[in-house]
C-alpha cells in the first residue's frame, strides 16, 4: 500500500497533468468549438486502457465514451508495438464518441523506455466534410469521412497520406489538420510531464499509483450506492424526435447494495436520420446522470465508472447499430440525465432537480454557393460556423434553476465578437428570455433569445437545425411548472422545423427561442426573488 501522503501528492500532479492537457488544447486548437467553448475532453489512461484521471475541463459525453474507446485502440495497436513519438487517431463512432464530427487521438507516454501510460483526448470538429452536423443523414456514410483506428504518427513523423485523404474530404481542411496537430502536441507535452513527475518522485511506473486510485475511487462510490434507498424505479421521456416521429426514452434505476443499474429496455427504435445513439454514449451520459446524484465528490475514473452498468436494447435510439446515421446523437444523448434524475427522484426527492432545456441548441450555419433559396438568390461566400446556446436548467430543492446554463454537455458559449469574426453571420440578438423559466417554489432557469443573419443581406445562409423541447417542454418537478417550449422562426414570423437543414432566405433573421427549465415544488411556496426576470 503506498503511503498517504505520497498517493495524495502523486493524484495531484495526475490531475494537473490531465488539466494541462485540456488547456494546451484550449491554447493551441484551431477551431472555436474547441478553443472557445471548450467541447473536448483530455485524461490519462493506464497501460491496460483503464482511464486514471480526467481533465475539469470538458464534457462527459466525450470523456466518458473515451474511457471505453482506449481498449480499442490498445486492441489495434498493442502497447508493446508503440513508439515514443507516435500518434493514433479515429472518429468512428461506435469505437470513439458517438459521431464523425470528435476526433480523438491517442498518444503513448514513455518513461525509462517503457510505455507507462496513455494520454488521449476527444475534441468536436466544426466540419468533417458529408452533409454536416445535422439529422438528414440516412446512414453514417452520408454524414462525413470515416478514420477507423490508425496509426496517425510514427516516430513523430505524421503520415502524409493519412493527412491528405483527410484534408481531401473536408470544408476546412487548414482548420481540420491544424486541430488534430494540436490535440497530439497537447498529448505529448503532458506525456513529457508525466515521465518528469515519475523521475522526481522515483516512481519507475503508474502502476501501484493506478491500482490505488481505482480501489479507492470504486469503494467510495459503492459505498454512496449502498447507503441509498434500494429498489427500482421507472420513468418516460418524451422527446419531439424527427421528421414528425416523436422519440420515447423508457428508463428504469435499480439501485441493488453496491450497483447501480440503469436499463433503457422499452425505448423506440433506432430511427433513418441523425439523432441516434451508440451505446458507448448512452453509457457515457446516463452514468454521468447516476454520478451527479449519487457520488459527486469521487473523482470520475475506471473505479468510479464500474459499479454503474447502463444497458439499451440492441437497435434502439440508444444503441443504435453501424451504420445508423449519428451525427446529432447529442440532442437525444443529452436527455439521458433527466431520464435517471426522474427516477431516483422517486427515492431521493429533496436531492434531484426538475427537468431542463438540457439539449445545447448548436447553431450550425453554412454559407456560399451549395445555398439557394426559393426565389433563387444564391450565396456567394462560402463558409461554415456554429456556436453554442443553452436553455433553462430545471429548477433545485433549495435554489432556482440556472439560467441559459448548458447543463449536462458544460460547453461554454462562443462570444458574439468571436462568432462575428470568424464567419460572415450577424448576431442582432443574445439576450435571456424572461418568463421561460417553469414557476414552482423554485423556478426553474430561463432560456434564451438568439437572432442571427447573414452578412451580406443579399446572400441566403443555411441552418443545419437540430433543436429539442419544442413539442415537449421541461416538465416541472415536485409540483412545479413546465418551463416554455422553444421556437424556431424566420423574423418574417415563418416557422421553421426543429430539425434538418433549411434555408434563410436573403434578407430574413433567424430567431431562435430557446427552452426554459421546469419548476420544482408548490409555487404558492415560492418567495419572490428581485432578478427582474420572474
Amino acid at each position: 500500500m503506498i503511503a498517504d501522503l505520497s498517493t495524495q501528492l502523486a493524484w495531484d500532479r495526475l490531475i494537473a497533468l490531465a488539466e494541462e492537457q485540456a488547456q494546451a488544447l484550449l491554447r493551441s486548437a484551431f477551431s472555436t468549438t474547441v478553443r472557445e467553448a471548450g467541447d473536448l475532453s483530455a485524461g490519462v489512461f493506464d497501460p491496460q486502457g483503464r482511464m486514471l484521471a480526467q481533465a475539469v475541463t470538458g464534457t462527459p459525453g466525450h470523456v466518458n465514451s473515451m474511457a471505453e474507446s482506449i481498449r480499442h485502440f490498445i486492441a489495434a495497436y498493442p502497447i508493446a508495438s508503440m513508439r515514443e513519438g507516435d500518434h493514433y487517431v479515429s472518429n468512428d463512432p461506435w469505437l470513439t464518441s458517438g459521431h464523425l464530427h470528435d476526433i480523438t487521438v491517442v498518444t503513448p507516454a514513455f518513461h525509462q523506455g517503457q510505455c507507462v501510460a496513455l494520454f488521449a483526448c476527444a475534441c468536436h470538429q466544426v466540419d468533417i466534410g458529408g452533409l454536416g452536423q445535422g439529422p438528414d443523414g440516412r446512414s453514417i456514410f452520408e454524414e462525413g469521412i470515416r478514420l477507423p483506428i490508425l496509426r496517425l504518427a510514427r516516430d513523430g513523423v505524421f503520415d502524409a497520406t493519412l493527412m491528405a485523404i483527410l484534408r481531401a474530404n473536408v470544408r476546412r481542411p487548414f482548420e481540420v489538420e491544424g486541430d488534430i496537430r494540436s490535440y497530439c502536441a497537447a498529448n505529448a507535452a503532458s506525456g513529457r510531464a508525466l515521465a518528469a513527475m515519475l523521475a522526481q518522485q522515483g516512481m519507475a511506473d503508474l502502476d501501484a499509483l493506478g491500482d490505488e486510485i481505482l480501489l479507492r475511487s470504486r469503494r467510495a462510490t459503492e459505498a454512496a450506492i449502498a447507503a441509498l434507498p434500494q429498489g427500482s424505479w421507472t420513468s418516460r421521456l418524451r422527446l419531439d424526435g424527427v421528421a414528425g416521429r416523436p422519440i420515447e426514452l423508457a428508463c428504469r434505476v435499480s439501485i441493488l447494495g453496491g450497483e447501480v443499474l440503469v436499463d433503457f429496455a422499452g425505448t423506440s427504435p433506432a430511427v433513418p436520420r441523425g439523432v441516434n445513439v451508440v451505446l458507448p454514449y448512452t453509457r457515457a451520459y446516463a452514468a454521468f446522470g447516476v454520478k451527479t446524484v449519487v457520488a459527486p465528490d469521487v473523482p470520475n475514473n475506471a473505479g468510479s465508472l464500474a459499479p454503474i452498468r447502463v444497458e439499451a436494447p440492441l437497435g434502439s435510439v440508444l444503441n443504435a447499430q453501424d451504420p445508423a446515421p449519428v451525427a446529432a446523437r447529442h440532442v437525444v444523448g443529452q436527455f439521458l440525465p433527466d431520464a435517471v434524475f426522474a427516477c431516483l427522484a422517486q427515492a431521493m426527492p429533496r436531492r434531484v432537480p426538475a427537468a431542463g432545456s438540457s439539449v445545447l441548441w448548436t447553431v450550425q450555419l453554412r454559407g456560399g454557393p451549395e445555398v439557394v433559396d426559393a426565389d433563387g438568390h444564391q450565396g456567394v461566400t462560402p463558409f461554415e460556423t456554429v456556436f453554442f446556446n443553452s436553455g433553462g436548467t430545471g429548477g433545485r430543492p433549495g435554489m432556482d434553476g440556472l439560467d441559459g446554463t448548458a447543463f449536462p454537455a458544460g460547453v461554454k458559449a462562443v462570444p458574439i465578437e468571436v462568432v462575428e469574426a470568424n464567419a460572415p453571420v450577424v448576431v442582432w440578438r443574445k439576450e435571456l428570455r424572461p418568463g421561460s423559466g417553469g414557476v414552482g417554489e423554485f423556478r426553474g432557469g430561463h432560456g434564451q433569445v438568439v437572432e442571427v443573419a447573414s452578412l451580406n443581406p443579399a446572400e441566403p445562409m443555411a441552418v443545419l437545425a437540430m433543436f429539442e423541447r419544442c413539442d415537449n417542454p421541461a416538465e416541472g418537478a415536485a409540483g412545479g411548472k413546465p418551463g416554455a417550449a422553444g421556437s424556431v422562426r424566420l423574423s418574417s414570423g415563418v416557422a421553421l422545423a426543429g430539425k434538418g437543414l433549411q434555408v434563410v432566405p436573403a434578407g430574413q433573421r433567424l430567431v431562435l427561442e430557446l427552452p426554459g427549465g421546469g419548476g420544482w415544488g408548490d409555487p404558492a411556496a415560492r418567495v419572490e426573488a428581485d432578478d427582474g426576470l420572474d
